[in-house]
């Protein structure tokens, strides 16, 4: 499978904080989803691919393209406070060769910006959608965002996803989104990568890793089968749990469900200690 990024070896040494070696592919023509718990590495990750952070040791490829090749939306934008929307474009032309005026116009239009605003005065869910116009405006082969629906009301969201499935239409374009509605990756990611604690824990298809994973619940629990269970909670009426569905035959007595992708990250966070309450 071609790949629009590769990123191999990916180290970052905090105090508190270490990125181990993060390595994962984003394949051409589809949107990738960027998932993990609050604080796991997601937004040093792609402050690392893209250039914002030094770090300790990486191989970045982008696979013929360069890094004016690549749209981005950040959580918080870089541009000053004092630029208005329409400055904002005519600042960032010069910067990229495939600016598209026209496109920038139609995307500040269409996310009904006023091009007199200043960037300060913008709503969060506004400056989401100026970094997105800009993105989308210079022939980018990749976008990479963080938390690209936060701050965005259903209707809002609901466009940005469907913006995003025309972007990768040709089969030559790709996306890499970190977010934590994960209502939006169900909807339109065909691949997930999944960080916990500074580590890749998966890598590959949204069905795949859905399909990696089942809840149970029950009364009690047998201390052997303790082992292969993930996250496991107690309550008032008994447990509940996930586990892997390759051993699904040995909960043949409990009742087992699918998780959605939310209960795979709480279940796995709870796992890693952060969230356990038993």
């Amino acid at each position: 499978m071609n790949n629009t990024l590769e990123v191999k070896n990916l180290c970052k040494k905090y105090p508190a904080f270490e990125l181990k070696s993060i390595s994962f592919d984003v394949p051409k023509g589809y949107i990738s989803g960027f998932i993990g718990p609050n604080g796991a590495g997601k937004t040093t990750t792609l402050k690392s691919i893209l250039g914002i952070i030094n770090v300790e040791d990486s191989a970045v490829n982008l696979c013929g393209n360069n890094i004016c090749d690549i749209g981005v939306v950040m959580d918080t934008p870089f541009y000053p406070d004092e630029w208005t929307v329409a400055e904002t474009g005519a600042a960032l032309a010069p910067f990229y060769i495939g600016w598209n005026v026209s496109e920038y116009n139609k995307y500040v239009e269409k996310f009904n910006l006023d091009k007199k605003k200043k960037v300060k005065d913008l709503s969060r869910g506004m400056k989401v959608k100026l970094q997105l116009a800009a993105a989308l405006s210079h022939n980018a082969k990749l976008l990479i965002l963080d938390e690209p629906t936060s701050g965005l009301d259903p209707v809002a969201r609901e466009e940005v996803c469907d913006i995003l499935q025309e972007f990768i239409s040709d089969g030559e374009k790709s996306v890499l989104f970190s977010t934590h509605i994960t209502a939006d990756l169900e909807k339109i990611a065909d691949f997930i990568v999944f960080i916990v604690n500074g580590e890749i824990i998966y890598s590959g298809t949204k069905d795949r890793f859905v399909e990696k994973y089942r809840r149970i619940a029950g009364q009690t629990i047998d201390e052997n089968l303790t082992p292969h269970t993930i996250g496991r909670r107690k309550h008032g009426t008994g447990f509940e749990a996930m586990i892997n569905s390759a051993d699904m035959a040995k909960f043949s007595g409990f009742s087992i469900e699918p998780v959605s992708i939310d209960e795979i990250i709480i279940f796995i966070n709870r796992e890693s200690g952060v969230a356990n309450n038993e």
